[in-house]
């Protein structure tokens, strides 16, 4: 798999964790889908993510 496809895996899986915590667990989970959000609108105007450096490390390619 490549990187950017394993990373839109990885985003729309935890966004949709986040919203089954939120819907099981506890409402203040959204807060979590809120930051998952942010974290993709800040990576679009600095072309930097977390996600990104953490798959590198696991080794997937560009």
């Amino acid at each position: 798999m490549k990187l950017h496809a394993a990373l839109r895996l990885f985003a729309g899986s935890m966004l949709l964790l986040s919203l089954a915590l939120t819907y099981w667990v506890h409402p203040n989970w959204v807060f979590f889908s809120i930051f998952i959000g942010l974290n993709l609108i800040q990576s679009a105007f600095t072309c930097w993510c977390p996600a990104i450096a953490m798959l590198k490390k696991l080794g997937l390619k560009e």
